[in-house]
């Protein structure tokens, strides 16, 4: 079998692809002798696409039968679900109408295997005679030649006897049901063969909308099966969709809370908020709305990153300076007057840093390959979200608070924010005495942030955890049928036996439509976990893996096993053409045995390198072929045809002669000899050869026959011979792990001159993802500055507050380490949305403290009024944004794993962006400042004011 894959760029249309490849196709085949076969192309899914895989059993049923009623009964009716492309089968046996043909017998009654070939192919068939008119009638003259049974079969005739007797398919051979050669089976739980059908979906489809219509559609589909057929389980895509929405759910609800919690501590007033809070269902609506327009689904990706505590932002700081001014209202001052106040103060500060959050989600829309189509959803939902909640708080909540806010509030700060303010007031007063001291205390900070990075680590994205386990098994090559499913049944069992595991099922070979090739050595066990709440000991998934790992190499030895996921495996093998595993270093050269060679070599480095795990090579040779080479001379001297003998040898394995119809079913009509007539090279080479003229000549006169072996597989990347070691890293980053490999196995192996060593897998995603953000994030970074000076109209404030960004950074970095998470593209997008949040607060601040200079205050007044005015603001800002992140932070349900880097990228950059916004930005403002001009001593600060 040959497999061609073919990958287009992200921005070409699917069905415009497939023209494209439609229209080369005919070329191909041109080039392809017919015999070979015809290249066709896969359905419109990809590896994917494998959203639901089923069984079909039934006591007393054979596999012949079983995989009769899935071909016929179901798959057809489940190809018609909307969003089902293609319905694959593997397992049982596909049934034919076979001819077993005695080599024997055809001699002795002198006729060859062609002209039993041709009787089958021309004694099946219909033909139209026109109509016949009589009377004042029309008939179609219709006839009919189609076998339907095996006595039509049997009855065909070959030719005639020396006497005339007519010489019947009968004589010559037996006819009946029996099994294509097969090139793939299933097994479950050590228990012995299954038949399995596994629904396909089409590319951009719902996964979880299309597996419940599939399951609706079993459902009916099981009441029209004959009795005692079931149609089982086995694996469902929608409960790891339903496993991770809960988990954002549960996120968003328990984030939800804290926001509220915390806006109820800090303002004091349980009506403000209500308010408030009020702008995050609100906003929500508005963000459905767009991504229904848009069609983004709800996912963990898209609604992953939504922070109740950054919707409520904007309307956090309307509402506190709202009660600020009515708490300081006159008696003469009119409510209108202090709402339109309290409002316009807050109003552009509001606008410009809302829309700084707003502006540097933004190139993430640029990111591309599998991080686009991650991120992507995520930051246009957040778009989505965070315009609405500006929109809403700019003109919602001054309305609302008119209604609803007190307005004569009992008293301006709740006694969390007393005890905050009794430490805030002389800290922020030591600061504006030594602004030096204060800027180079942060200075220092981010420079030792900066130490930490390369201990960080890096990899692509984290690993989510998807609640089974795929264990992909390689066996020698050449291995029989009976032999690797009696490895499989072992495996199962073995499995089987640990009190995590719920059920294992595995697929061996290629399946019917061959999406996924595979070698009978090669088999993919799915193991099925349990909860983690129902494990009897407390362990990680990695542990169990390891120790899963440990009893197959003792109990079943032989194979090399490799570890992964379902889905994971399948998103592996997308990005790296094949390769199912986290890294593939991959050399190109031209000789087979040199690429072996030297692949072995490598692999036997890297095992050695901490962290690699699954080490294994691509299977090039040892396949054990028997090769029967025709020698022409011989053909040419005994008067054949080289078909003649080529009919022959495909007839060892079933040569296809037509179909047989049964109602709406097909089945093949295939030529066989008899199993001891090609059980061995000796039977084969006895096989005779007959001539027209009833002259039988032995096989092996006529072809040299012998075992040798040869390739098991050839791999070719953009036409160029290819082998690649597999590497899976558990225990530590992926970019350490890479980086010391290179250099083990620059050291330590020679590359010939010719050859070319790769790295791919996650590795290169890695490494284009990080190119790519080294383009956003600047990208980003000038954005905030450019609104920035927008927004001050002036460099010194633009570029103050441009500082708040390293010293989050500084957050982010420090909260990674402190958790042991490496550098993930998560992170990376963490970071981005974190130089945004982290302005808002500065832009609050700074605009304050400006309109007290306009309005005639001393700068040192300002400074310091300004900072203990806006500290309820900037504190409730920070505790919303980063305390909204916590569940996320801190999850451990389904998916959690993508969210959790990026959340404590922005809590530990808010804790330290909120530090300097309170103490070093007053500090450098007023030291600027007061270098323009000359301004009170700083014993002005000695005490409170």
């Amino acid at each position: 079998m040959s497999y061609v894959a073919i990958y287009f760029e992200d921005s070409m249309d699917t069905y415009f692809c497939r023209q494209l490849v439609t229209e080369r196709l005919p070329q191909a085949r041109e080039s392809i002798p017919a015999e070979v076969g015809v290249p066709e192309m896969g359905p419109i899914s990809t590896g994917l696409g494998e959203i639901y895989q089923f069984k079909v059993s039934g006591n007393g049923r054979t596999p012949m039968e079983l995989r009769t009623i899935l071909d016929w009964d179901i798959a057809p009716k489940l190809r018609g679900v909307p969003g089902v492309v293609e319905v694959n089968t593997q397992g049982g046996e596909l049934k034919t109408y076979e001819v077993q043909v005695d080599s024997d017998k055809l001699t002795g009654y002198h006729i060859p295997l062609r002209r039993v070939l041709e009787a089958l192919s021309k004694n099946n068939a219909n033909a139209g005679g026109a109509y016949l008119e009589h009377s004042e009638q029309q008939s179609l003259i219709r006839g009919e030649g189609l076998i339907g049974s095996l006595a039509d079969v049997e009855n065909i005739v070959v030719g005639n006897s020396p006497t005339g007797t007519p010489i019947l398919i009968r004589n010559i051979g037996d006819v009946h049901f029996a099994p294509m050669v097969r090139q793939g089976f299933a097994t479950e739980n050590g228990k012995g063969e299954i038949v399995i059908g596994v629904a396909m979906m089409l590319i951009g489809e719902n996964s979880r909308a299309v597996a419940i219509r599939v399951k609706d559609s079993l459902a009916e589909i099981q009441k029209t099966l004959p009795e005692g057929v079931r149609i089982e389980e086995l694996y469902d895509r929608t409960d790891l969709v339903n496993r991770t929405i809960h988990t954002v759910t549960h996120n968003l609800i328990e984030g939800g809370v804290l926001v509220i919690a915390i806006l109820l501590l800090v303002l004091g007033s349980f009506r403000a908020g209500i308010v408030v809070s009020l702008a995050i269902p609100l906003s929500m609506l508005f963000a459905f709305i767009g991504m229904v327009q848009a069609k983004i689904s709800g996912n963990l990706m898209s609604l992953g990153a939504i922070d109740f505590g950054l919707i409520v932002d904007g309307s956090v700081v309307i509402i506190e300076n709202i009660l600020r001014r009515l708490h300081h209202r006159k008696p003469e001052e009119h409510l209108d007057s202090v709402f339109n106040k309290a409002a316009q103060e807050v109003a552009r500060p509001i606008f410009f840093g809302v829309l700084i959050i707003v502006l540097v989600y933004v190139p993430i829309l640029t990111l591309g390959g599998v991080e686009g189509k991650m991120f992507k959803p995520m930051a246009i939902t957040v778009l989505f979200a965070l315009l609405a909640s500006l929109l809403i708080a700019l003109t919602l909540m001054p309305v609302l608070g008119w209604y609803l806010l007190p307005k004569q509030p009992k008293e301006e700060h709740t006694w969390f924010m007393r005890r905050m303010d009794h430490w805030y007031r002389p800290t922020l007063q030591r600061a504006l005495r030594s602004p030096i001291w204060t800027g180079g205390i942060a200075v220092a900070i981010f420079a030792i942030s900066l130490i930490g990075i390369p201990f960080l680590g890096a990899e692509f994205i984290p690993s989510l955890d998807e609640g089974s386990i795929l264990v992909m098994m390689y066996r020698v090559p050449g291995i029989s049928m009976s032999e690797s499913l009696h490895g499989n049944q072992i495996v199962e069992t073995v499995l089987r036996e640990f009190p995590e595991v719920s059920t294992v099922f595995s697929r061996t070979g290629s399946p019917e439509v061959a999406t996924d090739p595979m070698a009978i050595d090669q088999s993919d066990v799915y193991v099925t976990l349990k909860p983690v709440d129902e494990w009897p000991e407390r362990q990680s998934k990695e542990e169990l893996i390891n120790a899963m790992k440990k009893r197959l190499e003792e109990e079943a030895p032989g194979a090399v096993y490799s570890f992964s996921q379902p889905i994971q495996m399948r998103m592996q093998e997308l990005m790296e053409g094949g390769s199912r595993s986290d890294i593939a270093i991959k050399l190109f050269g031209d000789d087979l045995e040199t690429l072996r060679q030297k692949a072995d070599q490598i692999a036997a480095v890297v095992k050695n390198i901490p962290g690699a795990a699954d080490v294994n090579t691509e299977r090039v040779a040892g396949l054990p072929y028997l090769s029967i080479r025709i020698q022409r001379e011989a053909v040419a001297r005994h008067g054949l045809d080289e078909s003649d003998v080529l009919d022959t040898i495909e007839a060892i394995g079933g040569k296809p002669v037509g179909e047989i119809v049964e109602g709406n079913r097909r089945f093949t009509l295939q030529a066989r000899f008899p199993q001891d007539q090609r059980a061995s090279a000796e039977a084969i080479g006895n096989l005779r050869v007959g001539d027209n003229e009833g002259h039988f000549i032995p096989l092996a006169q006529l072809a040299d026959i012998r075992e040798e072996e040869g390739p098991a597989q050839i791999s070719r990347e953009n036409g160029q011979r290819k082998i690649s070691v597999g590497v899976n890293v558990r225990g530590r980053d992926l970019a350490g792990f890479v980086a010391d490999a290179q250099k083990a196995v620059a050291a330590k192996v020679a590359i010939p001159s010719g050859y070319l060593l790769q790295w791919g897998g996650q590795f290169e995603q890695l490494q284009s993802a990080s190119k790519r953000l080294m383009i956003v994030v600047p990208a980003a970074l000038t954005l905030i500055f450019v609104l920035l000076y927008l927004n001050f109209q002036a460099a010194v404030p633009a570029l103050l507050i441009f500082l708040n960004i390293p010293l989050a950074a500084t957050g982010g970095i420090a909260a990674l380490l402190l958790r042991g998470m490496p550098f993930s593209i998560s992170a990376g997008v963490g970071f981005i949305a974190l130089f945004g949040i982290a302005v808002l607060n500065g832009i609050v601040l700074l605009t304050y403290i400006r309109d007290l200079q306009k309005m005639g205050e001393p700068i040192e007044v300002a400074v310091e009024q300004g900072a203990k005015t806006r500290l309820r603001p900037v504190l409730m800002t920070a505790l919303v944004a980063s305390l909204g992140f916590i569940p996320m932070a801190i999850s451990h349900g389904a998916g959690a794993e993508v969210q959790r880097p990026l959340a404590t990228v922005v809590i530990g950059g808010l804790i330290t962006s909120t530090l300097l916004t309170l103490l070093v930005l007053p500090a450098l403002y007023l030291w600027i400042e007061k270098r323009k001009g000359v301004g009170v001593p700083p014993e002005h600060f000695g005490g409170e004011s």
